[in-house]
């Protein structure tokens, strides 16, 4: 499922035009489909008392569409206009034929008719403004909103729908108007839009539904961003053979951990085995070696030299002399960032052979960071996991200009890079050099805690040894972790979950893909 841009999502409709798909049938089928899914919502259309906020454009024909096929239903509808519509609008004329009741604000400048409408609608459809409004809500659109918000809390089982995405909402960007009303339902039209993936606007989404409106899917081709889905994910899953050895399943060696970050070791190295790694190796100093092997029972090791307890010794050869042997080297969890420790990762990815591909965390990005020209000498496979704050320091640009505009951030740190990169946080993106992208429709507290990065490191590199791509690896790992996140969620609830949870959830969002269960979506969007 592509996601667009607003210009990506005008130029899909000129693209439909031309091929013969006019925008009068676009707008008669996003109606019948808006209509058709607010009845799921409702369960029972007839007799339900639905309010219809239709603005000038658009967003409100399709409103005006839907507020007839409900109407047709046996709903009780009515339609409320921003602004008067032309008396030759087909769709507005076929309203008023069959008698909706219709409103207006200009002959309602006390809004007391609204305020009748909305203490006695079931549900209403926000229709005044898509993805075309930029500018700021004001005058009568920031009053009939601000007021449907009052009625939403003295009526919290009112129910708000979106069409398209809610009026003041960027579509690009997420920011979004003071008169902003979040939604409990989005329904978009085609496909979505990249703000609703965008914080603050992804909290006014509520849940999302995407709706086809009859433009072909070949005209999106050259769109090259995406939802991450299950089916996607479900369809790369390496297969797991009945006659396998653990060589069949690759080989991950884990460079990790540091007297002050032990348990990031743990979890990354755990976290790959748990995807389905045949053999996991720490490489590890040699003074945490014992600590970690009470955990990590079924791990093997290779301790390294130190500098001093706990740090790893500056020279790395004890560990590349092993990395043929390896299908990909996990660096950075929990290593520290002492001068030697720098020294170490520096070395240790600069002589890494071909064969063996590299995914690189945390502090093996924060100590690369000082060394821009290092990038070049890294394959072209590479994994790169930078949380907002790594990205800020890879880029050399402040953290909120990372969050404010994460996919082209990300876009840009793996085309110049020439990387794969996977921009972490809520909505986690993954970038390729190539172009493509994938956004995570993840946002959820229970990965806001420790240690959750080294989980997701480890399950990059244990299915990056499994045979997937690097690209294809990275999103695979991150869905399984939002979605063993989810999981959780349900079970447990966003608050104390912590890190190693995930660890056996993993599998499970495996088996629960492969064995074709009816699962959930990772929420919420639904196609």
């Amino acid at each position: 499922m592509k996601i667009v841009t607003t210009e990506q999502m005008q130029t899909l409709e000129k693209r439909a035009t031309e091929q013969g798909v006019s925008s009068q049938m676009l707008m008669a089928n996003a109606g019948r489909q808006v209509a058709r899914e607010v009845g799921q919502i409702l369960g029972k259309v007839a007799g339900s008392r639905i309010l219809m906020l239709v603005g000038p454009g658009n967003n409100g024909g399709d409103g005006l569409v839907a507020a007839r096929h409900l109407d047709e239903a046996g709903a009780q509808v009515s339609i409320y206009l921003l602004s008067p519509r032309s008396a030759d609008d087909a769709n507005y004329k076929k309203a008023i034929d069959r008698s909706i009741p219709v409103y207006e604000a200009s002959a309602d400048p006390s809004l007391t008719a609204l305020d009748h409408l909305l203490a006695s609608s079931d549900i209403v459809i926000d229709a005044l403004f898509g993805t075309g409004k930029k500018r700021p809500l004001a005058g009568a659109a920031a009053a009939i909103l601000s007021r449907v918000w009052k009625t939403r809390r003295s009526r919290p089982k009112m129910i708000i729908v979106a069409l398209d995405l809610p009026s003041g909402l960027d579509p690009d960007t997420g920011s979004v108007d003071p008169a902003c009303v979040r939604a409990d339902v989005t329904i978009t039209l085609a496909y979505p839009k990249l703000g609703l993936f965008a914080f603050p606007g992804s909290d006014y989404v509520g849940r999302l539904v995407v709706v086809d409106i009859g433009i072909p899917a070949l005209l999106a081709n050259d769109i090259l961003t995406e939802v991450l889905t299950a089916e996607w994910v479900r369809a790369l899953l390496p297969p797991r053979p009945r006659n396998a050895n653990k060589g069949a399943f690759g080989k991950v060696i884990i460079a990790a951990g540091s007297i002050n970050y032990i348990g990031a070791a743990y979890l990354a190295c755990a976290a790959a085995a748990r995807v389905g790694a045949g053999l996991v190796t720490l490489a590890t100093a040699g003074s945490l070696q014992p600590i970690l092997a009470a955990k990590l029972t079924e791990t093997t090791y290779l301790p390294l030299d130190e500098a001093g307890p706990g740090i790893v010794s500056g020279e790395a050869s004890r560990l590349t002399d092993h990395l043929s042997s390896y299908d990909v080297l996990v660096m950075g969890c929990g290593l520290g960032q002492h001068p030697e420790t720098a020294q170490f990762v520096r070395d240790a990815v600069s002589s890494a052979p071909g064969r063996c591909k590299l995914v690189l965390d945390a502090d093996a990005l924060n100590n690369l960071s000082g060394t821009p020209a290092i990038w070049k000498k890294l394959p072209g496979d590479a994994i790169l996991t930078p949380h907002p704050g790594e990205m800020s320091r890879l880029l050399g640009i402040p953290v909120e200009e990372v969050q404010e505009n994460r996919l082209a951030v990300a876009l840009r740190a793996a085309g110049t890079l020439n990387k794969v990169v996977v921009l972490k946080g809520a909505h986690t993106v993954i970038a390729g050099p190539d172009g493509r992208a994938m956004v995570s429709t993840v946002a959820n507290p229970a990965l806001a805690s420790a240690g959750t990065g080294d989980v997701l490191a480890g399950a990059v590199g244990g299915l990056l040894a499994q045979g997937i791509s690097p690209f294809e690896a990275a999103a695979c790992a991150v869905y399984l972790h939002g979605a063993a996140a989810v999981a959780l969620t349900a079970e447990i609830g966003d608050a104390g979950v912590v890190a190693s949870d995930l660890l056996v959830q993993l599998p499970r969002e495996i088996k629960r893909l492969k064995q074709l269960v009816h699962w959930v979506e990772t929420p919420p969007v639904s196609f």
